[in-house]
Order: structure tokens, then C-alpha cells, then sequence
């Protein structure tokens, strides 16, 4: 996806949102229903089961953005990692759920809403923090999705961006104003 130049930080954030969703979509599309809960070892967490987090994370810190604290008092953060959900459906919906929640409490923000102050873990942050915090959390774990989803492919894996020995070529069309290949 083209980057848009924009000075406004609302749209450069939803913008960075929207591409880690799409590069987490993207990456899931590519793995089979097994490989969605494969783990490569004990310790690490699937696909699905990093989902979940993120989803239990997105409705706790986006649910009343402004007007409750993002840990909501209900969310028990361990068991996001414990017992992955049962099917591609069942990933998709809580992906779904979770990335609803981000875009209906930034979409109708404004610039003026930047200095507000909001609490996560009864901690102040400014509007402009708590996104800067999630944008960074959101990338680590889309990251995460991103580099699994390689592993299992491996040889069939199909870029998300500029593909290996291919950055001349790529810096060739971009010189020569031609669309981004993403």
C-alpha cells in the first residue's frame, strides 16, 4: 500500500494501523489451518494465540478509549495465551473484532484529541502516547505473525514488500513514478 503523504498524525496513525492489518492478513492467508496454531517450540506462541492477545489487548485498550482505563478490569491477559481458537473462522472473527474496536475509537478522533489525557494501568498518557504505545505493540506481534508464517512457508512464501535482490529494480520503477508493486 502507497504511503500518503499526510502532516496530520490521526491519519498517519490510522494509516500505519491499517498497513499492519493488512500485512497480518496477508501473512495468515499464506499458512494452512494447522499451521495457524503451530508452534516452533514449548515457549512460543502460534499465530492464533497471538491473535488472541492481540484482540483481548485491542478490546481492553480500545473499549471507551477516553473514559476508562485501557486495562479493563475484566480482561485476564493470561488466558489470551492459553487454548487457541479452534479454527481459521474462529482467528479471523477475533482479528476482525479486535481491529473493529482500534478504528471505531480513532476514526472520529481530532488533533485537538492528542493532548487529552487517557490511563492504561492507571498511568497517564496522552492520546498521542497510548496510540504511539499500541502501534509500536501491534508491530511487534504483526512482526511476530509475519516471521512465522515465513518459517512454515518457507520456499512458497509470497512477499509482503520488496522481494529479495529485487530493491534496483524496485528503486527503478519508484524513479520512474510507477505504482508501489505492495
Amino acid at each position: 500500500m502507497p504511503l500518503a503523504f499526510t502532516t496530520s498524525y490521526l491519519e498517519d496513525a490510522l494509516a500505519v494501523f491499517r498497513q499492519y492489518k493488512s500485512l497480518g492478513e496477508k501473512a495468515m492467508a499464506q499458512v494452512t489451518d494447522e499451521q495457524l496454531s503451530a508452534v516452533l517450540d514449548p515457549e512460543m506462541n502460534s499465530i492464533a494465540l497471538l491473535v488472541k492477545h492481540m484482540a483481548g489487548n485491542m478490546r481492553s485498550r480500545w473499549t471507551n478509549f477516553l473514559t476508562s482505563d485501557g486495562e479493563k478490569p475484566d480482561r485476564n491477559r493470561d488466558s489470551e495465551f492459553l487454548e487457541p481458537p479452534a479454527t481459521r473462522e474462529g482467528v479471523v472473527a477475533l482479528w476482525e473484532d479486535g481491529w473493529s474496536r482500534v478504528f471505531a475509537a480513532l476514526e472520529p478522533l481530532t488533533e485537538a484529541d492528542l493532548s487529552r489525557t487517557v490511563t492504561i494501568r492507571g498511568e497517564a498518557h496522552s492520546v498521542m502516547q497510548a496510540i504511539n504505545r499500541q502501534i509500536a505493540h501491534y508491530a511487534s506481534h504483526c512482526g511476530q505473525i509475519i516471521l512465522l508464517a515465513k518459517h512454515f512457508q518457507h520456499e512458497h512464501w509470497k512477499t509482503l514488500s520488496v522481494p529479495r535482490n529485487k530493491s534496483a529494480d524496485f528503486n527503478r520503477r519508484v524513479s520512474a513514478g510507477e505504482a508501489s508493486q505492495r
